[in-house]
């Protein structure tokens, strides 16, 4: 469903993002933006409300003065993709807010492509690959035209060997040049390496779904028309779903109904 407006005036989006072991939180106000990240894990589902209503407090906002919710549905760690997902719901549904979506690997390959920026590089294709776990990466490809991104490879679940000869392959498909961002580089690095990844293409290990990263993504969505109701706040499993306890059910239910209480 379409919520944007047609208006040249810049939204007022909030960010958020725990499928990390950091929580990162954005608002942009006014054309102004305010970036925070705080420690996640299983910290992040009882940090996450409070932050955000300290951060629209401290701009001088409420949350009817919001546009929509933005938030990272992953892939990442289960119960963080739950906790955003169910947060982002609830503050939707209490604010009477639409949400967007926004895939977690590519605020890691936009994260780099700011760093990048910053230091006069421009990035063309980007490889997010973050640590999955369990000897397995989650990797997705883009490419940036200049002003927005495109999907190349969607994100899915990968070995490094599996990554690597991936990486090979795009490098030798295209003359554009491929570039490595996410914590995967570090996390996986030897393997990586041992495998065949290019040592010559330029890595962004420290990238990550940083709050700049995620109200740029988020921003473009909402310009795109992309916001979606509350119902449809969902998490991005490519991994096969591990199915739930009796407690992260209730923890989940629990998170979804303090943040619409919050937002009302």
């Amino acid at each position: 469903m379409n919520h944007a407006p047609a208006t040249s005036t810049p939204p007022t989006l909030l960010a958020l993002d725990t499928a990390t072991e950091t929580l990162h939180l954005a608002l942009l106000a006014k054309g102004a933006t305010h970036v925070e990240q705080h420690a996640g894990g299983a910290q992040a589902s009882a940090a996450l409300i409070p932050a955000a209503q300290a951060l629209l407090a401290a701009a001088g906002l409420s949350w009817a003065d919001l546009d929509a919710i933005a938030f990272g549905r992953g892939p990442g760690a289960f119960t963080g993709l739950r906790t955003a997902a169910a947060v982002a719901q609830g503050l939707a549904f209490g604010a009477r807010k639409p949400v967007l979506a926004l895939d977690t690997l590519l605020a890691v390959a936009e994260d780099a492509r700011q760093a990048a920026a910053a230091s006069g590089t421009a990035l063309q294709r980007v490889w997010a690959a973050t640590d999955a776990r369990m000897g397995e990466i989650y990797a997705a490809a883009y490419r940036w035209d200049g002003s927005r991104w495109h999907t190349l490879v969607e994100p899915q679940l990968l070995r490094p060997a599996d990554l690597a000869m991936r990486v090979q392959a795009a490098v030798n498909a295209t003359p554009d040049a491929v570039a490595l961002a996410g914590n995967a580089l570090r996390a996986h690095g030897a393997a990586l390496d041992a495998a065949g990844l290019p040592t010559t293409l330029p890595r962004w290990p420290d990238a990550a779904p940083r709050g700049a990263a995620l109200l740029a993504l988020a921003q473009a969505a909402w310009a795109d028309g992309l916001a979606l109701d509350a119902a449809q706040a969902l998490p991005l499993y490519v991994r096969d779903k591990v199915a739930q306890t009796t407690a992260e059910r209730l923890a989940e239910r629990e998170a979804q109904a303090a943040a619409r209480a919050a937002a009302v």
